[in-house]
């Protein structure tokens, strides 16, 4: 495997003491010629699907994982032509100009899990949630007690799609089990909120109270310079006894406006200084075992609240758990600033009913882009995908699905589709043990979807959207 080629030096002029001679050279990168897909011939074998879905989905094409990337798939982010997949052991650039024929640009070997990632331009924020012995790519993995372990957050550039670079890291507190881009006002900087929980009295990098996220700032003239600015407290009384940190946040810049899932607690925030959040509303929900990811509508006046219930682990979609807990909700926004409030519309819960031997939990979907209309696509592990319609928000209903067979019937195995998103065209589903799935939607209702297009798509970094954008 090649190591990352020489720095160009117009491009970054100058960086961190510790990692020119450390993680530099040791981000392993495999291009498509070493481990990509074979090429197709004319005479290849049509695409078949191994799935149920619904008349109105399409599955297209699956691109399986490779030997490199032999852990679990995790998030996804998109830029132009290309998809870029997080997973446990790194990352994996995707050519998906041609979504029923994706192929693997290059993947870059550099494990630290979860790998949740966000792009911007030709950078990728990737996040570390399990501590190694340096920032190092191939540094081992040691144990959380370890003082000298580092967690937090990467810095790669993916300029050159074959060849991405390794130029920073920045350690924080608990290290990163997700982040979200936001994007400066100035044009010149990117922020990037870390959230992590969980601590412990006995690890020295996460003790309690842990009631904080991370913001990392990142100068996009020379991101080698990323550095950790602010770890606001967004819990002084402490919270939800249940909530010892974040596990994501999204946000909509265009709005200010961020949702935090904050394992006991649901959260509002004014972002209109990026580097300083105020949360403005916080709600909960005794039914919600762990508030997990958020998703406004386009014109905010919603927001939807996942509860990964059995921490993803666990059967949770069947008729004795039942249609309430482990379900999505939905809250209505009112209000503006300091005044804003949410109020409880209705929860959203998979009526197919999975087996005891299917890990299912509702996770990380995105909006469909019509405009005027709330339509949603989400993963759910072993549920496979969800497309919902909750254009009334008290009355949502799934209208299209994807869904395989339980990968074993007589044990309970992580698997299935962790995060589905819509993008240019197409719905793109990262499954956790069979790679990258792509979905057509056929809906009527949908089609309007088809004239949005973005340049970059961070699900967690919401864009508004109209026809023809």
């Amino acid at each position: 495997m090649a190591s990352s080629p020489a720095r160009p030096q117009q491009r970054r002029p100058s960086y961190r003491q510790g990692l020119i001679g450390v993680a530099l050279t040791a981000v392993a990168v495999v291009t498509v010629g070493l481990l990509g897909p074979a090429t197709a011939t004319a005479d290849e074998t049509p695409f078949e699907s191994d799935a149920q879905t619904s008349a109105n989905v399409s599955h297209v094409a699956n691109v399986p994982k490779s030997e490199v990337m032999d852990d679990y798939n995790s998030d996804l982010a998109f830029t132009g032509d290309y998809a870029i997949g997080g997973n446990y052991n790194g990352f994996v650039i995707y050519d998906v100009s041609d979504p029923e024929d994706p192929q693997i640009v290059s993947e870059v070997l550099c494990p630290g899990g979860q790998g949740d990632l966000s792009v911007s331009g030709d950078l990728v924020y990737f996040a570390v949630d399990y501590p190694r012995a340096s920032d190092e790519c191939g540094a081992p993995a040691v144990p959380t007690t370890d003082p000298n372990g580092f967690e937090g957050v990467r810095v790669f550039d993916i300029s050159d799609k074959a060849n991405p670079e390794y130029v920073a890291a920045v350690r924080t507190d608990c290290g990163s089990h997700t982040l979200t881009l936001v994007p400066g006002k100035d044009g010149e900087h990117d922020y990037v909120y870390v959230s992590s929980y969980s601590p412990n009295a006995n690890f020295p990098n996460c003790r309690p109270p842990h009631d904080k996220i991370s913001i990392v700032e990142v100068p996009l003239d020379d991101p080698a310079e990323a550095a950790l600015v602010n770890e606001p407290v967004l819990f002084p009384d402490g919270g939800n006894a249940r909530t010892t940190g974040c596990h994501d946040i999204t946000v909509y810049p265009e709005n200010d406006l961020a949702a935090g899932a904050c394992m006991g607690d649901g959260i509002l925030m004014d972002i209109s200084d990026p580097a300083h959040p105020v949360v403005t509303e916080v709600v909960r929900d005794e039914n919600f075992a762990f508030w997990h990811s958020a998703t406004f509508t386009n014109d905010a006046g919603a927001v939807i609240f996942t509860d990964e219930l059995g921490g993803g682990g666990a059967a949770t979609c069947t008729e004795e758990i039942g249609p309430e807990r482990g379900a999505n909700a939905i809250y209505t926004i009112e209000g503006e600033g300091a005044d804003t409030t949410m109020e409880f519309a209705s929860y959203y819960k998979l009526e197919r009913h999975q087996g005891d031997r299917q890990v299912c939990v509702a996770h990380n979907g995105s909006l469909i882009p019509v405009p005027g209309q709330d339509y949603f696509v989400q993963a759910w592990y072993q549920g496979g995908v969800s497309v919902i319609d909750f254009n009334d928000p008290k009355n949502p209903k799934e209208i299209g699905y994807f869904d395989r067979a339980p990968i074993d019937d007589d044990r309970l195995i992580l698997g299935g589709s962790w995060s589905a998103y819509y993008y240019n065209g197409h719905v793109y589903s990262s499954d956790i043990t069979r790679g990258l799935d792509v979905l057509k939607l056929t809906d009527p209702r949908l089609r309007a979807a088809e004239r949005v297009t973005y340049d970059e798509f961070n699900p967690q970094t919401q864009p508004s959207y109209r026809p023809g954008r």
